[in-house]
């Protein structure tokens, strides 16, 4: 029983190895077949691909040059944006002081466009009126009065001072016919533009409402943090805002007016408006006063519907307003010739380990070789899953890291192997010494492995972006390597231990107790080597000499005060012998 329960464990676990591996499988295949999102091969970054590329020109108000401040933070902003959106390896740069140069593998979505290209201040504006898909203008009573088309001798100034930005007296009679007027399904129709302080036509982004706006009470700089989560009462998806101190002082008062507004039953001007780009990419209503600065937005949301507001409001914070200059595709900057190069310079590594692997562990290499090969094979479906969902991009740097972890797992099995050995060594049977080996072998892989993750953390978050997709790769074949380690090198090593050619130590391989210099029953006392057969004798005084060097200093010095006693106990006998003579 003793024998045959390692044997079962070995199995369960190399089947449960087998159905990760059919799991991960099944996921890509319905990424593939069935969302048509993923592939069945990995992804490449825009050094190997080509890509998309989008220039942005910058904008002021005065028409005055930005300052390279301005576009620094401009190009980190849009930067977060195209990371929120899932992409991996973009590469966006200021060019000439004032544009901004975003490039993206691959071709671009649509929705990864409109969040790059949406890049105007966020504006914070009350709605003072709302017109769905009738020539209807929605009055102070909420009822619907319809207006005329424009004219141009209607009256273009306020008939009284507006009191507030919810004022009506903002509408004008021009402005009020404008608005009716405006198609927002006209695509050669852009969204009109105003300063901050005069009232804006603005369409939501499918064009099915219109909106009349106040002036802007808050920009996006007033919002610090912006999340998706759930309502923990009615579990629906909501967008919570945090406002920083100006913003909380502000729309603390913004809020009081609105929810004064919905008391008195003043639709739609109990409305408040996030716009984005001339886009209103949100229009709620305001349920309550709030003080705190923390309002969180209700409707019908998705999880991805809520989380690209989120992400909007969060990051539209933009210093200038930008303007789409160009949009095109770009060719690969290093191509197919760079990555047939890493692709042969990874065959030529693994070549190398095997041939190594199979000149010092002889058959044992054979184990080296089916581990790497297992690897290969999971972190091949890994980076396609990563690709489909999380956007991850395979890049020449990542490539590299792909190269280097050959090396760092051949390093496990030769630890593991070393450790077999050593316990071959000190006399042990071989399925012994394959249980004790990997009982000192993987704490140490175990260390050297988090020291190695460590490192690849590290560089990650503090690396340029050209390095990230190495420390990525490298980070990940690192966890896949102590996984199969754990998972099936030490499994494969417990059922070929018990096999005869293995386990009876046969010289092919690479575990023949004689051969690596198992002479000594412990540390400290050697085998009689003069007793066996004399072919093996030879063998055994040479075995010898390798265990002599592969002794400590303590061990030598306590095998030699052996030694010195047993000279000392044999001395007396021989003087004795000599005097009877």
């Amino acid at each position: 029983m003793a024998t045959s329960s390692p044997v079962r464990h070995a199995w369960r676990v190399l089947l449960g190895l087998a159905l990760v591996t059919g799991v991960l499988f099944g996921i890509n295949a319905l990424g593939v077949h069935v969302f048509q999102k993923s592939s069945w091969t990995p992804e490449l970054a825009l050094d190997l691909q080509g890509g998309t590329q989008i220039v942005l020109s910058a904008q002021t108000e005065d028409g005055a040059a930005p300052s390279q401040e301005q576009m620094d933070q401009a190009a980190a902003i849009i930067r977060q944006r195209v990371d929120a959106s899932g992409v991996a390896e973009a590469d966006i740069t200021t060019e000439g002081g004032q544009n901004i140069v975003v490039q993206i593998p691959g071709v671009a979505d649509e929705q990864t466009r409109a969040r790059i290209q949406s890049s105007a201040q966020l504006e914070f504006r009350p709605v003072l009126a709302t017109n769905a898909a009738s020539n209807e203008f929605i009055g102070e009573d909420g009822n619907a009065t319809p207006y005329p088309s424009p004219d141009p001798s209607l009256n273009a100034t306020p008939t009284a001072e507006p009191t507030d930005a919810s004022d009506l007296s903002w509408v004008t009679d021009k402005l009020a016919a404008e608005f009716l007027a405006y198609d927002c399904t006209n695509p050669e129709n852009d969204a009109a533009r105003a300063p901050q302080d005069q009232p804006l036509v603005a369409c939501d982004p499918l064009g099915q409402a219109k909106y009349l706006l106040g002036p802007t009470e808050l920009t996006g700089t007033a919002i610090s943090d912006a999340v998706a989560g759930r309502d923990p009462q009615s579990g629906a998806w909501i967008v919570q805002l945090t406002m920083n101190g100006d913003g909380t002082e502000a729309f603390g008062k913004v809020s009081t007016r609105l929810n004064q507004n919905r008391i008195d039953g003043l639709s739609p001007r109990d409305q408040f408006a996030f716009v984005l780009d001339g886009s209103v990419i949100s229009a709620p209503v305001m349920n309550g006063q709030i003080l705190d600065g923390r309002p969180s937005i209700s409707g019908s949301f998705t999880q991805e519907s809520a989380k690209t507001l989120a992400d909007q409001l969060k990051f539209g914070a933009l210093p200038l307003s930008f303007e789409v200059q160009s949009s095109d595709t770009i060719s690969a900057t290093l191509g197919t010739q760079q990555l047939q190069i890493g692709l042969i310079a990874g065959l030529i590594g693994l070549a190398l380990v095997a041939i190594y692997s199979l000149i010092v562990y002889r058959a044992l290499g054979s184990v080296i070789i089916a581990s790497i090969a297992v690897m290969a094979v999971l972190t091949y479906i890994i980076i396609c899953i990563l690709a489909w969902r999380l956007g991850f991009r395979l890049s020449l740097a990542g490539v590299a890291g792909l190269i280097v972890s050959i090396g760092f797992t051949a390093d496990s099995f030769i630890v593991y192997f070393e450790r077999i050995r050593d316990e071959l060594r000190d006399g042990k049977s071989i399925t012994a010494a394959v249980e004790d080996g990997w009982g000192r072998a993987k704490r140490t892989i175990y260390i050297s492995k988090s020291i190695n993750i460590l490192a690849a953390v590290v560089l990650y978050i503090l690396a340029d972006a050209t390095v990230k997709g190495f420390a990525f790769t490298l980070g990940l074949t690192t966890l896949i390597d102590v996984f199969i380690f754990v998972i099936f090198t030490h499994p494969v090593m417990q059922l070929l231990a018990r096999t005869r050619f293995f386990g009876g130590g046969h010289p092919l391989s690479g575990l023949d107790p004689d051969a690596l210099g198992a002479v000594y029953r412990n540390r400290s006392q050697y085998r009689d080597v003069t007793t066996g057969t004399a072919g093996r004798s030879a063998r055994n005084v040479r075995s010898r000499g390798e265990a002599d060097r592969r002794q400590t200093i303590a061990e030598r010095k306590r095998a030699e005060a052996l030694a010195g006693e047993r000279s000392g106990a044999e001395s007396p006998i021989s003087a004795s012998k000599e005097g009877d003579a």
